[in-house]
């Protein structure tokens, strides 16, 4: 098993969400979160006062996937992510020792 962790920019989430969807994964975590790579953020005038925006809003999907299902993905969330532009996001893959469902006690890949 493997945990994927996804952060892209928020207005592709629908389109992210509904593309797992379609090849069957359906149990994800969503977070709104902040950050910057590359873009380094950006400046804006606000009251004629000009100050940094160096965290971005993201958000970031975690799921945990078994390893037959990775690849599949990981290609469908770069695809339904892409917009081709700067701070599209990154995707990074774990190890996952172990998954436990807390209301049935079942494990593993059965409490994906």
């Amino acid at each position: 098993m493997k945990k994927i962790e996804a952060v892209i920019k928020p207005f592709k989430l629908d389109d992210v969400k509904e593309a797992l969807l379609e090849i069957g994964i359906h149990g994800m975590t969503i977070s709104e979160v902040k950050g910057h790579g590359r873009q380094q953020g950006h400046a804006e005038l606000y009251r004629g006062a000009e100050y940094i925006v160096d965290f971005l809003p993201k958000v970031k999907i975690e799921l945990v996937v078994a390893d037959d299902d990775v690849e599949k993905v990981i290609e469908t969330i770069s695809e339904s992510a892409r917009t081709g532009k700067i701070g599209d996001g990154k995707i990074f893959v774990s190890p996952v020792e172990k998954v436990i469902r807390i209301r049935t006690g079942e494990e593993d890949e059965e409490a994906i």
